[in-house]
């Protein structure tokens, strides 16, 4: 499965009310890759807001018992 986040640097971006914040992993917002279009808008948003660093990055999540 693959999901989308906006990562600044080391860090990664929550966006809650249109608010942006650093965040450790668990904490970021992230979006199902079918929102790709909405994540880049929101990653110009991140850019213009004080995150100048930002960039979209793929997770790629594998499930696999324990």
């Amino acid at each position: 499965m693959d999901l989308l986040v906006i990562k600044n640097g080391p860090d990664y971006i929550r966006i809650k009310e249109g608010v942006f914040i650093s965040v450790s992993l668990d904490k970021a917002s992230v979006f199902p890759f079918g929102q790709l279009d909405r994540v880049k808008e929101l990653h110009r948003s991140a850019r213009e807001h004080g995150f100048p660093d930002a960039a979209i990055f793929r997770l790629t999540l594998t499930e696999t018992p324990l």
